[in-house]
């Protein structure tokens, strides 16, 4: 018997799911260890790449034939919208105003992820990027929370400076029960999850590049 679109997504998402310790930002932050201006690069990274990824979701939803993963692309979309406004007030907690946003030279690390994304866009089937994405989610949302959780114990950010984070930490659970539905769609269409994987498994990989990139800045 054939995998159902729940079954497929929650096996990627096990196989693709970071080890403990692949992320060595996330344990400086939950510290207290990593310097403020590793934090501000953060935001200044973050703001180009949810930028790129809001394009990236609406370029997807636009060619998207099934219409459940046009409606996730859509909504992916809406909610980068949503975060760069709550970028901007953590940005501002870690002393970064919109001149110093402009004026910060992106570290190609970092912006791996998003680059790559973009290429999926382009270049990939909605369909393969759909599934490379939903498993790259399954470690972010609790990067989010311990990141939020950091920042209010160790570097005193309010509400506001942690909104972003929180935002993506807080599971919208309409949206993630319409996840297993886009993929099962994709496999009544006729498609086959081989390529998606390895699409998957580089876009972890750039994430956690991300991630360590601004490790090393931390020293």
């Amino acid at each position: 018997m054939s995998e159902s679109g729940k079954e497929l997504l929650e096996r990627v998402q096990r196989e693709l799911m970071p080890g403990e310790h692949d992320n060595r930002l996330i344990p400086l932050v939950a510290s207290g260890e990593a310097p403020l201006s590793v934090l501000g690069a953060l935001a200044a990274e973050q703001h180009r790449i949810i930028s790129s990824d809001w394009r990236s979701f609406l370029t997807l939803a636009a060619q998207a034939v099934d219409p459940a993963g046009r409606e996730v692309f859509s909504t992916l979309a809406g909610g980068e919208g949503i975060a760069l406004a709550k970028l901007g007030d953590f940005a501002a907690a870690c002393g970064l105003d919109d001149d110093a946003i402009r004026a910060y030279r992106p570290r190609p690390g970092c912006q791996a992820y998003p680059a790559y994304l973009a290429w999926l866009a382009l270049n990939g089937s909605p369909r393969d990027a759909l599934l490379a994405i939903l498993a790259n989610f399954a470690a972010w949302g609790g990067y989010c929370a311990t990141i939020s959780a950091g920042l209010r114990e160790h570097y005193g950010f309010d509400e506001k400076g942690t909104g972003f984070f929180d935002f993506f930490a807080t599971p919208d659970a309409d949206l993630e029960a319409l996840y297993p539905v886009a993929v099962q769609q994709a496999l009544d269409g006729g498609w086959t999850p081989d390529t998606a994987i390895g699409f998957g498994r580089l876009l972890q990989g750039y994430e956690l590049m991300f991630w360590n990139t601004l490790a090393d800045l931390a020293g």
